[in-house]
């Protein structure tokens, strides 16, 4: 069988699942589930990556996501990696956790954003003797089901941090009282009804309407070979780098020279905003600064860290990213 297509670009959203090998169990107990949130959490920031809707089932897990910077692979691999590591280390194995690797499709956010976001918070009463259970049986434990994002998408009390709930609430009249409500009614038709996703979908990759499967094909697998490549082109720009360094230098009144070459915050500052607003990789920045990849990543995340403490850095960081906001920059 031919493997899915890997399409990515920036701005790009995605279904994604992963299952447990020959059908095991990637979670033993709440422990297995927190890390996973834990770990999940801090992948989400250190690739910029935004997400929507999440569930948690025994032997799988769900993700409704968007890539700002069209790194979905860089992320999955990194967040696959540190959860195999962890539950390895905690339960005393070694080898895969995983039955190969993830599963991805590409969404047309306009048409199926919100019912994949639904069918994701269905799963738990879609498997075993549940998905036989009366429709009022089958809300409670929807409801109660606490390795979700659905209960936040319907009370504000019941949400996790690290979740963008606007998006997905947007076609029910917005993060309001009323959006709310009118998302937990349809949950509730969802239930009686089979939602139209998987037959729908294109070669086990893309998802949408015909005129974004053709934008998707013309612009990505046209001219292509069968084989697998990496979709190279961007669909929008980002800002030089060299745009960044000089307003780093300008608002923090450090010279390009010791930015680039002395260890400091500023220069993980750098590299974060080089990441996120740039559209580079960490080897690509590297090469910039002179360091290994893998001292980007931890520099970028240190820094994520620092800001969360040192109001002076925030308040700095704040002040360089409305500026790339406001101003109409010159763009590669």
């Amino acid at each position: 069988m031919t493997r899915p297509l890997r399409i990515q670009y920036p701005g790009a959203f995605y279904h994604v699942t992963n299952r447990g090998n020959e059908r095991k169990a990637i979670f033993k107990d709440d422990k297995d589930r927190y890390t996973f949130i834990d770990l999940l959490s801090r992948s989400l920031e250190v690739y910029s990556v935004n997400l929507y809707s999440f569930v948690l089932m025994n032997n799988h897990f769900h993700l409704l996501v968007e890539t700002p910077l069209g790194n979905l692979s860089q992320f999955m691999r990194h967040f696959n990696i540190s959860y195999t590591s962890a539950f390895n280390r905690r339960h005393h194995r070694t080898g895969h956790l995983y039955q190969g690797r993830y599963k991805s499709v590409l969404i047309d956010s306009d048409t199926y954003l919100s019912m994949v976001s639904r069918y994701i918070h269905l799963n738990p009463v879609k498997v075993g003797r549940i998905k036989m259970m009366p429709v009022s049986e089958q809300l409670k434990q929807l409801w109660n089901y606490k390795w979700s994002s659905l209960p936040g998408y319907v009370s504000q009390e019941e949400r996790w941090g690290f979740i963008d709930y606007t998006v997905g609430l947007e076609d029910f009249g917005g993060d309001t009282p009323q959006g709310r409500n009118s998302y937990k009614k349809q949950i509730t038709t969802d239930l009686e009804e089979e939602l139209p996703i998987k037959e729908h979908i294109v070669a086990q990759s893309v998802l949408g309407n015909d005129d974004f499967v053709q934008r998707i094909k013309s612009t990505y697998l046209d001219s292509k070979s069968h084989r697998e490549q990496p979709a190279l082109a961007k669909v929008h720009k980002y800002v030089a780098e060299d745009v960044i360094i000089d307003i780093v230098c300008k608002i923090s009144g450090e010279s390009r020279d010791r930015l680039l070459r002395k260890t400091c915050p500023l220069r993980q500052m750098t590299m974060d905003l080089l990441y996120r607003l740039g559209g580079l990789t960490n080897p690509e920045i590297g090469k910039l600064l002179g360091l290994d990849y893998s001292t980007i990543s931890q520099g970028r995340k240190r820094f994520r860290q620092r800001i969360e403490k040192d109001e002076e850095m925030r308040a700095l960081h704040s002040k360089i990213e409305e500026i790339f906001k406001d101003k109409d920059l010159t763009l590669y």
